[in-house]
Parts: structure tokens; C-alpha cells; sequence
């Protein structure tokens, strides 16, 4: 059966699958617990003029796409022109079939812009033409692009030397109609206890040493509203007999689970491979790449000795190399219903990875528990990821239903559909309390 490219149906391959979309998925908001949005561009209703400042300024998943098909730096990261460095994506984008940012460009082109056509070279100036000048009006501006995707909450992702300003300047604003909440993210003071970084966080928060300091961050935080801590590892070193990096990960895991604050762990990525690139650009610039798997006995031993004294904190797993999917839903099993296995991340973040995960969360995990997704991403139009995330939810649910695997019980397959597009989220993180931004989780244990 030959289907209409992305129409209403897209990806929904069974009559199950569109009812459990429509009528269940489409309208729920987003609770987006893990991204890098730029928590200034928020504050400041940042407004945006063209789709390269839109899509091209920093998305790394694009500046991939474009080297692998010979487009000069020039275009990527360099000086040219911002319609020139469009011109080259429109040129790429036909040759990535099969890719997600295939699919993301075009829903980002119909749910922000209401443009059905598929881009390419030849229509690239009237498309271009086209948005610049309804981004001349309203509704083009950072906080309105997040409230037309019905984002709730978004946690963004911050150093602990952060002053906050700008979460302090969007708490203060009524106009902006949803939370964002910083994030924790102390992996540079864990890769470099000694460093230069953590002398500054010592003498911010005139602390002795760099435990002390990132515990009086975290407090920081947590009045700041923060929900989530985020950790990311290539290789994750830890032995319950270390007291250096480990014993500062045991003291950290400790207070998050205090404070009530979910502990994210990224696994096996290698970052920064391309000399050139770094020195180019910086980190950032799109030269990672999927690293080792990840130690199962290290992962244990950190959760177990959590576990062991009480403070094990809402948890979640995440994995860049494939093979880690089984491993990862597994342990988290162990530590149910505290731990879970995360969403298909970054690399695995395609029809192919976000099935994978969603089939290893329903044959060995829970997936009706599920926190479901997120958009890992510093684009404001990136939310379109959620809602390719329900379609590919809802076309597994329906085949399932199809092949007889699972009961045609639409209630039931309705509310599950409804929990794992947001509210498994909201009663996992937290939910807004009037105390100043502050969370409250909802979640018992």
C-alpha cells in the first residue's frame, strides 16, 4: 500500500494506531525533562528571523548531515550568508531518506509554518521568502514557539556555577505560560575535581573542597526549582572501594535522592573525536559518536550502594550504543519502580532506536511506566520530536492489537498512551506547587 508523504496519517499503519493517535496522543502537552535550550533566549522572548537562525544556528544532528554530504564549513559554521547556508541544507535534505531530520524538517514545516510542500533546491527561495516574512509577525518568538507545541514543563541543562538569572527573570514573567526549570549538570568538576572550574565553584559558595561546594549548588538549585540532575559518561569508572570520583558520585546520588531531585545518567558516548572540529568551533560541533558499552557490574555496584543506605534516588538510564538496550532495561528492573530505561538518545533517535527501545521497555521492563520522551535538543522547533515519538508509540500499540497480540481494549490502551505521553512524566519529576517554582514530587515509593 502506497501511503500520502507525512499526511495526517503518517506513520500510522493501522486503524488502532490512528485511533489511539488522534484521540489520545495528539493532544497532550509535553513535560521535556532533558534539552539545551538556552534558558536566556526565553527570558528575553527571544525572537527569530529566518529558519537558519531557526534550524541551522546550533543543531549539530544538521551540521552531520551537511559534512557527510561534502557541504563546505563555509555553510555549516562558517561566515556565509544565512540564506546561503539554508540554500545548502535544502540541497542535502533530499538526499537523506530514510533519516529522521528528514522527517523532523518537514513536521517542523507544517505544525510551525502550516508549509505542506517538501523542500528542496527548487522550491528553497520561495519557502525561505515564505517563513521570513511570517516571522516578521507574532508568534515567532521563543515563548511562543514552545506554548504552540503545548510544552508544561522543560528542564534545560546548566553548569552548577550558574547564577540562575534567567530562570529567576522566566519565574518573574506571567507572560510566559509554562515552567522551566534548570537543570544540574556537574560533569566537568567530576571529570577535573582539582581544576581551575572547581576552585571558582570553592569560592563561590566559599566551600572547602568540591563536594561541599556542589552539594551547596545543588541546594541553589532546588530553590531555584530544579527537578533533574544530568550526568554524562563515556565510560562510567565506578568501584564502591574508591573514595575520589566515586565516593563524590555516592554523596552526590545521596543528596539528590534528599533534595527529591531524578538523577539522569548518559552512557557511552565519546565526545569531541575530530581535532579539526575542535579547533574549528569548540565541543558541541557535532564530532561525537556512539563509544563502548557500558560496564553492567559498575552501573550495579553505583545503584546497589545507593540502595544500600537508603538514598537512592529517582533514577534514569540512558544508552548510546545499541547493544546496551537490553542490559540497561534490565538493571532497571532491579531498582523498579525508582530506575528507569530512558528514551532512545540522541543517536538511537530514529524510527529504527525509538522501536527498539519502546519493544526492550514492553518484553523486559514496563512500558506502561514508561517517562517516555525528549527533545535533547537546543532548537526551539524541536518539539516536533514528541509527536514523532507518539506516532511510532501508537503504530507498535495498534500493530499489536492487529496481530492479535493485545486485546482491541481502547480504554485501557487510550490511558497508556495518554501516561506515557505526559503524565507518567509529571508524577515521576514533579508537579507545580505554588512555592515560588519549587516542585513537589507526586510520585510514591
Amino acid at each position: 500500500m502506497t501511503h500520502t508523504f507525512m499526511d495526517s496519517e503518517f506513520l500510522l499503519d493501522t486503524e488502532t494506531a490512528r485511533t489511539l493517535y488522534h484521540n489520545y496522543a495528539e493532544q497532550m502537552p509535553i513535560f521535556d525533562y532533558h534539552n539545551h535550550l538556552s534558558p536566556k533566549d526565553i527570558a528575553e522572548h527571544r525572537r527569530f528571523s529566518n529558519l537558519a537562525e531557526l534550524w541551522l544556528e546550533g543543531d549539530h544532528y544538521k551540521w552531520r548531515a551537511m559534512r557527510a554530504n561534502s557541504v563546505e564549513e563555509f555553510y555549516i559554521t562558517g561566515e556565509a550568508e544565512p540564506y546561503e547556508k539554508f540554500e545548502k541544507w535544502a540541497q542535502v535534505l533530499p538526499r537523506l531518506a530514510g533519516s529522521p531530520l528528514y522527517h523532523w524538517t518537514h513536521l517542523e514545516l507544517q505544525r510551525y509554518f502550516g508549509i505542506h510542500e517538501v523542500l528542496c533546491p527548487k522550491n528553497a527561495r520561495a519557502v525561505w521568502e515564505q517563513t521570513e516574512e511570517m516571522m516578521r509577525g507574532e508568534g515567532f518568538d521563543a515563548v511562543s514557539l514552545l506554548e504552540k507545541m503545548n510544552v508544561k514543563v522543560l528542564c534545560t541543562t546548566d553548569d552548577p556555577g550558574d547564577s540562575l538569572k534567567w530562570h529567576k527573570r522566566i519565574a518573574e514573567d506571567p507572560s510566559i505560560p509554562f515552567k522551566v526549570c534548570p537543570s544540574f549538570r556537574p560533569d566537568r568538576y567530576l571529570s577535573d575535581p582539582s581544576g581551575q572550574a572547581a576552585k571558582e565553584l570553592c569560592e563561590k559558595y566559599h566551600a572547602k573542597d568540591i563536594t561541599e561546594a556542589l552539594i551547596r549548588s545543588l541546594d541553589y538549585f532546588r530553590e531555584n526549582g530544579c527537578l533533574v540532575s544530568d550526568h554524562g559518561f563515556g565510560v562510567f569508572p565506578y568501584s564502591s572501594e574508591d573514595r575520589d570520583f566515586s565516593g563524590l558520585m555516592r554523596t552526590l546520588g545521596c543528596a539528590y535522592a534528599k533534595q527529591g531531585i531524578v538523577m539522569q545518567l548518559h552512557l557511552g558516548a565519546i565526545r569531541n573525536n575530530s581535532p579539526r572540529l575542535m579547533e574549528l568551533f569548540g565541543p558541541d560541533a557535532g564530532g561525537d559518536s556512539v563509544g563502548s558499552m557500558t560496564d553492567p557490574k559498575a552501573i550495579a555496584a553505583f545503584l546497589g550502594d545507593l540502595e544500600n543506605v537508603g538514598s537512592l534516588p529517582r533514577t534514569i538510564l540512558y544508552n548510546l550504543h545499541p547493544s546496551d538496550n537490553t542490559m540497561l532495561s534490565t538493571m532497571a528492573g532491579c531498582f523498579a519502580p525508582k530506575v528507569q530505561f530512558g528514551a532512545a538518545w540522541w543517536l538511537n533517535d530514529h524510527i529504527r532506536g525509538i522501536t527498539a527501545q519502546i519493544d526492550e521497555l514492553m518484553e523486559t521492563g514496563a512500558f506502561a511506566a514508561s517517562v517516555g520522551m525528549l527533545t535533547d535538543s537546543r532548537s526551539f522547533t524541536s518539539f516536533v520530536r514528541h509527536e514523532y515519538f507518539r506516532r511510532i508509540m501508537c503504530a507498535k500499540l495498534g500493530r499489536l492489537v492487529e496481530e492479535g497480540l493485545y486485546p482491541a481494549d481502547e480504554e485501557t490502551l487510550g490511558e497508556m498512551v495518554k501516561d506515557v505521553s505526559y503524565r507518567n512524566a509529571e508524577r515521576f519529576f514533579g508537579t507545580p506547587a505554588e512555592n515560588n517554582g519549587v516542585f513537589d514530587s507526586g510520585f510514591a515509593f
